[in-house]
């Protein structure tokens, strides 16, 4: 298998930009007129789901399902996760599942194993990954990542307002954020592709670009996933602060996630059918690659 950052660069350049549609199941958002209630009908998940990807596939380069909105559907909720990753997948889509995990020894490695492994488990592409208790959280993730031509995405400098709680705490002279990017630094080399990027990707919030640009000259080769574009309030400039300019002329160096967005546009709650549920979806996810496939062309 070609490495994940080749398959998702390759994936980004197939569609134009470097999209990344969330999966993200709010009952209350969704249309339950044609999905049903997920709080009655876990299929609903997977109905959902499985419409939002064949409705944005043209334009998104990676899907995100958010793991922590599937779980409390209980089994069910879990069951359809892992389903949608599969869906994915079967049609040459690249999946990050949106897991958070963060804990050590045997428990990383089940964690590991779950995500990243093959049925039972959900042979995502990529998880995302919390490092805050140390550079052993990685380890199990990262072999496996390197053994299956897996990613790995590390909480950095996350988007939200009380990511400055902690990450902004100075130890040894630096943010917080700033020592966890330069631990991991070093474990980008193996995971790296053709491409140049390494999948070992750090998720740098678009809401600080300042600091996104500061990461990209501790962590030159890692692919950045990037949230708090769009809904979250920041745009398409910002969210493309940390990529770096090719040889063609266009930002390159991650992609950019977009959940509520694309899945819950305006009127999408109330369409009178699936054709025009898909066409108001479709129209969103165009909306937000056109933004970021000319904001990187800048």
């Amino acid at each position: 298998m070609a490495m994940f950052a080749d398959r998702l660069m390759e994936a980004a350049a197939r569609v134009g930009a470097p999209l990344c549609v969330g999966i993200d199941p709010f009952p209350a958002l969704m249309n339950q007129r044609l999905f049903g209630d997920p709080r009655q009908d876990p299929e609903a998940l997977v109905r959902f789901g499985t419409a939002l990807i064949e409705a944005t596939a043209p334009f998104a380069a990676c899907f995100k399902p958010q793991l922590g909105l599937f779980e409390p559907f209980g089994p069910e909720g879990f069951a359809a996760a892992r389903s949608l990753c599969t869906i994915a997948r079967a049609q040459g889509l690249v999946t990050i599942l949106d897991a958070k995990r963060g804990d050590i020894g045997s428990t990383a490695e089940g964690y590991a194993l779950a995500s990243l492994g093959p049925a039972p488990g959900f042979d995502a592409d990529c998880v995302t990954v919390n490092p805050y208790m140390g550079a052993d959280t990685l380890a199990s993730f990262l072999t496996m990542a390197a053994d299956r031509g897996k990613g790995v995405a590390v909480l950095v400098r996350t988007s939200n307002p009380g990511a400055r709680d902690l990450q902004d705490l100075e130890v040894g002279g630096s943010p917080l954020w700033v020592q966890t990017a330069r631990m991991i630094a070093p474990m980008t080399s193996p995971l790296l592709g053709a491409c140049g990027f390494s999948g070992l990707m750090a998720v740098a919030g678009a809401t600080y670009p300042a600091e996104a640009k500061a990461l990209r000259a501790i962590l030159p080769t890692s692919l950045f996933l990037v949230p708090g574009y769009g809904t979250q309030g920041a745009g398409a400039r910002d969210a493309l602060a940390g990529f770096v300019r090719g040889a063609d002329g266009v930002l390159h160096g991650g992609v950019v996630n977009s959940s509520r967005g694309i899945a819950y546009p305006k009127e999408a709650d109330r369409a009178a059918s699936m054709a025009e549920w898909r066409a108001l979806i479709a129209n969103a996810a165009r909306t937000a690659r056109d933004d970021l496939a000319s904001a990187a062309t800048l």
